[in-house]
This record gives C-alpha cells, structure tokens and sequence, in this order.
C-alpha cells in the first residue's frame, strides 16, 4: 500500500489524496472543487491500474486552464510509479 498526498496547482480543487495497492488505485479523495465531479472521477478510477488513469487523465484541460483537476490527478499518480 502506498498513500500520496499531493497539493494541486491551477485547479479549484487543493489537494488530492491518492490511495494505491502495487499499480491498481484503492481511493481517490479531492479537496476543493466541483464535489458532484470529483467524487464521480474518484470512482471512476478505483480499480484501475495507475498508468491506465494516467492515459486517460493527462492532458485533458479545463476552460481556458492548461491543465484540470483530472490532469492533476495524473500527475500526482505519475509520482506514484
């Protein structure tokens, strides 16, 4: 088990808490920003290997922002490979 708490950038939300067993995501907790979208990405991605999430999440932006509270989501998981 390995447990990260990463501090976002550029995103309403603040922080993310990342649960993970070997590669598969055990939890996923935003702090800040859109709760009804947080909580459905969180759940989302529970199960799935850190580099699956990761290929799904980067990149994607939000608005006019160069980056998304799914794309800080994949940057903190790259932290955990």
């Amino acid at each position: 088990m390995a447990n990260l708490t990463y501090y976002t950038q550029g995103t309403c939300s603040t922080q993310i808490d990342i649960v993970t067993n070997g590669d598969i995501i055990e939890n996923v907790a935003f702090y800040g920003g859109c709760n009804g979208n947080l909580q459905g990405i969180s759940i989302l991605v529970k199960g799935m290997k850190i580099d699956d999430a990761i290929k799904k999440l980067e990149g994607i932006r939000c608005g006019f922002k160069s980056t998304s509270c799914p794309d800080q989501l994949a940057k903190a998981l790259k932290q955990l490979r």
